[in-house]
């Protein structure tokens, strides 16, 4: 499986969206600081997650998802989540 992952920083709330094939071990690793994109903004929690059977239909969605539609997307998907952890 590939995962498309939104995890949100418990320190600023920003989101981050990213890919991986190991979702545990991958947000092990933001947390221990050993993503360069994400280390300043740790702690992290998931928020938000979908798994694809091959890895370009992960990949292709995540590239959506990082475009402005994406962005759109989540706020919409996740506005009554983020409006209450404000």
């Amino acid at each position: 499986m590939y995962y498309i992952y939104i995890i949100q920083s418990l320190t600023d709330k920003s989101l981050y969206i990213g890919y991986t094939p190991d979702l545990k071990k991958r947000l092990i690793k933001h947390n221990k600081k050993q993503v360069t994109s994400t280390k300043d903004k740790v702690p992290f929690k998931i928020v938000y997650y979908e798994a694809y059977l091959n890895r370009r239909d992960a990949t292709g969605r995540e590239k959506f998802l990082k475009s402005g539609a994406g962005w759109r997307f989540i706020k919409k998907q996740l506005q009554h989540y983020l409006s209450d952890n404000k």
